[in-house]
């Protein structure tokens, strides 16, 4: 069957005529590069482990004070076990997973509600970064090429999950709307790292290093969604992972929301004449760098202002280009689309890597903003998955820009996403991740798929009912490029089909050309996810915007309400309104101006 395979479905490899080809497992690795890594990653929970020790206390602290004494009758703490405290059993009652909740917190019988929350996180963060430092012990074995990307990838999204955890703990107890958004991402994204570190895993043959992971990671996924359904259900969360909003809207003449400061919007609109870079990149030696990386690391670690890196126009072929967690606020200015071009041709045909390896750029660092460039995958259709962009960035921007690529495109990995002006070109799956993005004033091109293939314009991942993520497409263009319209006839377009059980995405007031099939949505595989998703449509108009044939599943909706389709807004779905002004991008808030 076509799209029979548990994931992501891999076109051409998954026919009977084309096998999956194995991972390879004789391929030593570099030992001084391994060990340079363990090191550092070693320091790096050494440091968190300071933090986690310490909040750990606090839990501890709980537990001195209720446990009874062994000298008390009746067994102890097997008693304890056998009859949790109520509200215990109310807040595990929240969870999916509750005899693994019931587990974690049945030793800290005299704790309230609120306190479970915290010990929750604070166990979770615990066990997250014991995987971490564990996983990192065993950097030095042999691996073949694939088997090393899933590794490297979970060692990294590990770390995320680390950070992300440790910054829900601080701000589990807030009681302003903004925490609560904070804190619902946070953990949202640790647990879709957790799911992108699996699906990698589950890739490769079977072998010493893949049992070793499994065993690490045992129950982390289960954890975190533990913690994210305690705290959805404390804070208020009742429309599945997207809270209910009490805010007075603001829609500005300029439309830019309250996310970027008025220094960040009079950035994006200055032209780049007019700016002060901090570092300047230009192929010609003219710049303060030649290389996009050596801009990268030139740029400080955690700033709290704006860093600005002018990419001067040129072709920038830098394999896996990155900015990590640790580079915040860094803004990428091109000279325009088509001019400042930054490309590469990593799949995972050719290369035998994780999609998540592929991006020919990756930004993970909080606040980053890309403006006037192309981020390109030239692999071509044939290799498959090739990622032009992938953003797992919090309140990331991306402006006036080209995404270029055939399948998987654009991974909206995680956290929080804003999309305005750009141009998306791809085949399958070609917007796909678990972020909490708006697309707005995009174009996204159908290209040309291989033989048999169809295109499908999104793959949302959305695995858990309480996470705050999804694909929300508003005022935007659904359009052939040339080459597909000349073919349509031949191919059928989607708007997009359900990756994981709990997919979300929306298309609103947004242009549908006559490429766009009349059933709208595809099948996954069978019926899978049908009554789970989560996929509407709100007055979309053009020829394939007819909603008279369109699927009948369980999942699917017609928005007939603005209150409804206003939780898919800048305003509501990506709270908008507390950041988006400050990186000066025009965006609407609402529905209409």
């Amino acid at each position: 069957m076509e799209y029979g395979r548990l994931g992501k479905y891999e076109p051409g490899r998954n026919r009977p005529d084309a096998p999956l080809k194995p991972a390879t497992y004789n391929n030593p690795s570099s030992s001084a590069s391994s060990n340079s890594t363990t090191k550092k990653l070693v320091f790096i929970f050494g440091l968190s482990s300071l933090i986690v020790v310490s909040l750990v206390s606090v839990g501890l602290l709980l537990r001195l004070r209720t446990k009874p004494s062994s000298s008390s009758g009746g067994g102890g703490m097997n008693n304890i076990h056998e009859h949790p405290t109520e509200a215990i059993s109310r807040v595990c009652a929240r969870t999916r997973y509750q005899n693994l909740c019931l587990k974690t917190l049945l030793d800290f019988p005299g704790s309230s509600d609120k306190d479970l929350i915290h010990i929750s996180v604070n166990m979770t963060l615990n066990r997250v970064g014991r995987a971490l430092y564990s996983s990192a012990e065993i950097s030095n074995l042999q691996m073949g090429t694939r088997l090393r990307s899933a590794y490297q990838d979970c060692l990294e999204l590990l770390e995320d999950s680390v950070d992300q955890l440790q910054r829900s703990l601080l701000s589990v107890g807030g009681k302003q709307q903004q925490q609560q958004d904070n804190v619902i991402t946070w953990l949202s994204a640790a647990l879709t790292n957790q799911d992108t570190c699996t699906d990698g895993l589950s890739e490769v043959e079977n072998g010493y290093v893949k049992q070793q992971m499994e065993v690490k990671l045992k129950d982390l996924s289960k954890l975190v969604s533990n913690c994210l359904a305690i705290y959805a259900a404390a804070s208020g969360d009742d429309f599945n992972g997207v809270p209910i909003q009490h805010r007075r809207r603001r829609l500005m003449s300029n439309y830019f929301p309250e996310w970027l400061s008025r220094k960040e919007r009079r950035l994006l609109q200055s032209p780049v004449g007019g700016m002060q870079a901090d570092i300047v990149v230009s192929k010609d030696g003219n710049g303060t760098c030649k290389t996009i990386a050596e801009a990268i690391k030139k740029a400080p670690e955690f700033s709290n202002r704006r860093i600005i890196i002018y990419v001067r126009a040129g072709r920038y072929e830098e394999e896996n280009l990155k900015v990590g967690r640790k580079k915040w606020n860094l803004m990428f200015i091109g000279d325009g689309k088509g001019k400042t071009v930054i490309t590469g041709g990593v799949n995972v045909v050719v290369n035998n890597v994780t999609t998540f390896h592929t991006a020919s750029f990756a930004a993970t660092g909080s606040g980053f903003i890309a403006r006037d460039m192309t981020f390109e995958n030239y692999a071509g259709p044939a290799k498959h998955q090739a990622v032009a962009l992938r953003v797992g960035a919090d309140k990331a921007v991306v402006y006036r820009c080209n995404i270029i690529g055939y399948q998987d495109t654009l991974y909206v990995h995680s956290q929080r996403q804003f999309f305005r002006e750009c141009d998306i070109y791809g085949t399958v799956d070609f917007i796909f991740g678990n972020a909490a993005v708006v697309f707005q004033n995009c174009s996204m091109y159908a290209r040309k798929p291989l033989p048999l293939q169809k295109v499908t314009i999104t793959a949302q991942n959305r695995k858990d009912p309480n996470q705050n993520t999804g694909i929300s497409i508003h005022a935007c263009r659904l359009l052939a490029q040339s080459d597909m319209e000349a073919a349509k006839g031949s191919f059928s377009t989607y708007l997009g089909r359900p990756w994981k059980l709990y997919s979300r995405t929306v298309y609103m007031q947004s242009y549908m050309g006559d490429h766009i099939h009349p059933r709208g949505w595809l099948e996954w595989n069978a019926t899978f996810a049908l009554d789970t998703l989560y996929y509407g449509e709100y007055m979309n108009y053009g020829p394939g915007g007819a909603i008279g044939q369109r699927v009948n599943w369980p999942g699917y909706r017609l928005i007939t309400t603005t209150i409804e389709a206003s939780r898919f807004t800048v305003a509501q779905f990506i709270y908008g309104s507390s950041w988006l002004p400050s990186t000066g991008v025009a965006f609407l808030a609402g529905l209409s101006e």
